[in-house]
């Protein structure tokens, strides 16, 4: 199932293995220093260059996916967590496994994947040239590492937006309120905190103390307008098109790509395995993202030094 192609979408998953449109090039092999060389010959000359990354490019840091056999947070996945429904019903929960995962990624790291991007944005930047990353991610992970030209489709874990006044802003606090030390335990044995939902987390702004919630796009939730138009422009201009550790199964993500090959861009996707569109790019490197990535984004011999 695809979705109608405005600019307002939810987000879902479709674990069928259909692409839209034919194939626009044959896929090359990933083993070939050849294809390596290709790429890169294509990489030298482009303007303006897209890269889509999802949660493979983090997963090297040691963030959990949450997505597959062992995906869970006690006896849940985040399906059943980022929705609208789930916190309506227990606020509490869902607070307690956002938590979790803000303060895991505390203790993460950018790998060479997302030091490749930022090195290689700020490098072409120099040169008149333009790298933009649209990520699904939700880590900031891009952002520590130095990437600037962000398009963080999904929002961010360190972002907080008001149930009340809907103000939203940045929120690095650790623990984000007092009532969440030391909560959020993955472990399956552990019980609901149910903290009280005036413990919670609350605006800051003057006259609101609303109900906070994670500035992120939960699942039947539609995407920001201004940043998938963003992004949207961002894809029709791109001259090259990479792909990084995203499965292209999540949507409108998952069409991003597909339709950049489809007016005959060069895309280059790089991954552990192949994924329901590989076969309508032109090249696949196959690998984890910090090892096939780096080597691709490396300054290349005609650019000035």
């Amino acid at each position: 199932m695809v979705p109608d192609t405005g600019r307002h979408f939810a987000l879902y998953f479709d674990t069928s293995s259909a692409v839209c449109g034919e194939p626009v090039v044959e896929l090359q092999s990933s083993n070939s220093a050849l294809n390596l060389a290709a790429f890169r010959e294509i990489f030298s000359k482009a303007k303006n260059v897209a890269i889509l990354t999802g949660a493979g490019v983090s997963a090297e840091s040691g963030v959990p996916t949450f997505r597959g056999a062992g995906g869970f947070w006690r006896k849940w996945q985040a399906q059943e967590l980022a929705t609208p429904e789930a916190f309506s019903r227990n606020p509490s929960r869902v607070w307690e496994f956002y938590h979790y995962r803000r303060e895991v990624m505390l203790t993460k790291n950018p790998n060479p994947a997302h030091l490749a991007i930022a090195e290689c944005e700020e490098r072409l930047r120099q040169q008149g040239r333009e790298v933009t990353v649209v990520t699904q991610n939700i880590d900031e992970l891009h952002r520590r590492a130095g990437s600037k030209n962000i398009l963080e489709i999904h929002g961010s874990l360190f972002k907080t937006r008001c149930m009340t006044c809907g103000h939203e802003a940045a929120n690095y606090n650790s623990p984000i309120c007092a009532a969440l030390a030391g909560k959020g335990a993955p472990d399956p044995d552990t019980h609901d905190a149910q903290i009280p939902v005036e413990q919670l987390p609350r605006c800051e702004q003057a006259g609101c103390h609303g109900l906070l919630r994670p500035a992120v796009v939960w699942f039947g939730e539609t995407l920001d307008a201004d940043v998938l138009t963003h992004a949207e422009r961002v894809l029709d201009r791109c001259d090259l098109c990479l792909v990084v550790g995203t499965s292209s199964v999540v949507y409108p993500a998952a069409m991003f790509a597909p339709q950049v090959a489809a007016r005959g861009v060069p895309v280059a996707e790089f991954n552990m395995e192949d994924t329901p569109a590989t076969m309508s790019f032109r090249f696949h490197f196959h690998g984890p993202c910090g090892t096939t990535l780096p080597p691709a984004l490396v300054r290349h011999d005609t650019e000035p030094l």
